[in-house]
């Protein structure tokens, strides 16, 4: 293989990873400065350099928090996963069937969880099942929306090419509209991700758990009480930077599975 001689300034992948990072660099410059010249107390608007020494000195209480966020997490983008993509294949079996049972997908999706999650917590008495169903009921929409599309979304002189071959429906799913339905898939990967934390946040603020099961929204609302508002700038950060990751992590999977074949992540 040839080593790369194109200039690093001219890679497709450069200015992606540089762009970003100068403009949240120069963003966080100037809060920075902007704190900094006018004397900002934290406890209003604490600066980029307090957070970071929050982060460090709490460190320990916020990694336990962040591992406990991630759990629910992991758990419910699984079971959304799971869910999701069983009743997608359930939905195209038949158009009865879909238009029947989507409009409660539907449902599930425009009820706000802040107001159903105290009757979960309530009905299901652990409190890791309950944050975990909360967040999936967050998570499971964009599962079942993108999977259904996708494998809707056949080419029809590919379809036509396979019921004149007399290929069966086993053999048309697998070989048709599975790889039709992957980019959408995909897709709803990294919706669906960043809604399970976001879920799983919503979860934590409604239940209000604390001790050795508290997550990082548990330490928002314990620094919110106690006007430690570098501890709650730290713990957010820790959210967003989670999320990013999140989105980053399904955005490579897309990548590594579709890269060869499919131009949506071809160049």
């Amino acid at each position: 293989m040839k080593p790369n001689t194109e200039p690093l300034v001219n890679r497709p992948g450069f200015w992606r990873v540089v762009a970003p990072l100068s403009i949240g660099t120069a963003l966080l410059l100037l809060w920075q400065t902007v704190c900094t010249l006018l004397e900002v107390p934290p406890y209003l608007v604490p600066s980029p350099v307090v957070i970071a020494r929050t982060l460090v000195a709490d460190w320990g209480m916020l990694l336990d928090a962040l591992l406990v966020t991630l759990k629910i997490t992991f758990l419910a983008f699984a079971l959304a996963v799971t869910l999701g993509v069983a009743l997608a294949f359930v939905f195209v079996q038949s158009r009865f069937i879909e238009i029947s049972l989507f409009p409660y997908a539907i449902i599930l999706q425009v009820t706000p969880i802040a107001a159903i999650a105290p009757l979960i917590i309530i009905w299901v008495k652990d409190t890791t099942a309950a944050l975990t169903v909360c967040a999936t009921i967050m998570a499971l929409f964009p599962i079942i929306s993108n999977t259904t599309l996708g494998l809707r979304s056949v080419n029809p002189g590919l379809l036509n090419l396979f019921r004149l071959n007399r290929a069966t429906r086993w053999q048309t799913l697998w070989r048709l509209r599975i790889p039709s339905a992957l980019p959408y898939f995909f897709a709803g990967l990294r919706i669906s991700s960043g809604l399970a934390l976001i879920g799983a946040v919503v979860a934590e603020f409604v239940a209000g758990t604390g001790g050795t099961g508290s997550g990082l929204a548990y330490q928002i609302l314990q620094a919110g009480f106690q006007l430690n508002i570098p501890r709650l700038f730290a713990a957010l950060l820790l959210i967003t930077l989670t999320g990013i990751l999140l989105f980053w992590l399904m955005s490579a999977l897309s990548r590594a599975m579709l890269a060869g074949w499919h131009e949506s992540e071809m160049g």
